[in-house]
């Protein structure tokens, strides 16, 4: 809980820290990887450095964090900081990297803002930068207790048994394990971190969701290519896909994530838009190997049915449950061969399904249209605690800042 002494610091100042939060973010990453070139190696993705996508991602948090300490102080932003800490943990972060962040961050703050940051200043976001990692640090630790790992021993290789052309753009990995070690289940929904090697040596590291059950020696996870467009190609992405092929090995982490399949016997409904199916899949694979009896929906928007990744295994799925219906929307029309309940046109309307009452809501795809849906949930008076949602990527404060509503809205 953050001090009396800082609370009004922070209340007074957390605006001119919002409103620079880019600069500070581009002057810290510059700082930071100028004295520590190692941590592209491995711990940042250089192709979000290079989009752009990363730069305001740490300070972004923070200020969302000392946000919500001001407006809601009897608690913080658990969700936040939980994607934060799965995420953190995926990647073997450990606790002596807060220092390292801390000090570059600080120095970045102090460099932007000038004679602004008085001592009162700098005492009062110290506070509050050591609120938010010291809540990291502990999650992330009971992360690492609770899989009998240290941050250094996440990783573990896998040799790729198997290689799917799902659609143009999209690639699906099977590997299988090379070692004697226990393939721990993974919880349906979670993710793993691939970390690949690239030409220059240096590991870049990506999330990707499990889209299978485990069966305790493969796992799987898909790949979509990340053609740029106004910015750089996806590097992690393009290697997998250009470059590894059955036989190869590969570095993945344990899985990790939070948003995880609801074991409450609730009716489930998953809404998903183009390679959102990914975690989808997952959730959908576990169902079918417990021989669920469960209500469930599937929901999946896409360019048109040959766009639609991992379709034959998500349908093959639904089919194999006695209480699922599938319903697809395409962008180029109602067109397509596949045995569902439902081929619609355009974009998403809930309009156009009948919902089960007392469902619990997975959504993943493009932040526009995970919005949209939320927005239309909690119209029809779905509360706010029942539809989790996956984010990917280094914007998860924009994610959950964009797409919760007001706190109070939260709580009513």
């Amino acid at each position: 809980m953050l001090s009396d002494r800082s609370r009004p610091v922070i209340e007074a100042t957390l605006p001119v820290v919002a409103d620079h939060v880019g600069e500070i973010a581009k002057r810290f990453y510059a700082h930071l990887f100028d004295a520590h070139p190692e941590l592209f190696d491995g711990v940042f993705n250089r192709g979000n450095q290079a989009a752009g996508t990363q730069q305001v991602a740490l300070a972004g948090s923070v200020a969302v964090f000392a946000s919500a300490l001001v407006q809601t102080p009897e608690q913080v932003p658990e969700r936040l900081l939980s994607r934060i800490a799965h995420k953190h943990a995926s990647l073997g972060i450990t606790p002596a990297q807060y220092d390292v962040v801390h000090e570059h961050l600080f120095w970045a703050i102090a460099d932007v803002l000038g004679e602004a940051v008085t001592p009162e200043v700098a005492a009062a976001w110290d506070e509050v930068y050591w609120l938010m990692a010291y809540a990291l640090i502990n999650q992330e630790r009971g992360l690492y207790s609770a899989r009998g790992v240290r941050p250094e021993t996440v990783w573990r290789e896998w040799e790729v048994a198997e290689r799917v052309e799902e659609t143009a753009d999209v690639i699906t990995f099977r590997v299988k394990r090379v070692d004697d070690r226990l393939v721990k289940t993974s919880l349906p929904g979670q993710y793993v971190t691939v970390r690949v090697p690239m030409p220059d040596g240096v590991r870049q590291p990506r999330q990707y969701s499990l889209t299978r059950a485990d069966d305790g020696e493969h796992r799987q996870f898909s790949v979509k290519r990340v053609r740029g467009g106004d910015g750089p190609d996806g590097e992690v992405s393009n290697h997998l896909c250009d470059h590894v092929g059955v036989g190869d090995r590969l570095t993945m982490s344990l899985p990790f994530g939070d948003v995880v399949l609801d074991d409450s016997g609730r009716p489930v409904v998953f809404a998903s838009a183009g390679i959102g199916i990914t975690p989808m899949a997952g959730m959908l694979s576990h169902l079918a190997a417990a021989g669920s009896h469960l209500p469930i929906t599937l929901l999946h928007a896409d360019v048109d049915e040959e766009s639609f990744a991992l379709r034959r295994q998500v349908i093959e799925d639904v089919r194999r449950l006695p209480g699922a219906t599938v319903h697809t929307w395409y962008e180029r029309g109602a067109h397509g061969t596949l045995p569902v309940d439902g081929t619609h046109a355009g974009v998403m309307d809930l309009d156009d399904v009948v919902l089960p009452e007392g469902a619990v809501y997975y959504l993943c795809g493009p932040l526009p249209f995970m919005q949209a849906v939320r927005s239309a949930l909690l119209d029809r008076g779905v509360p706010a605690r029942d539809v989790q949602y996956e984010v990917f990527g280094p914007d998860l404060w924009q994610a959950d800042s964009q797409t919760e509503p007001a706190p109070d809205a939260v709580h009513a």
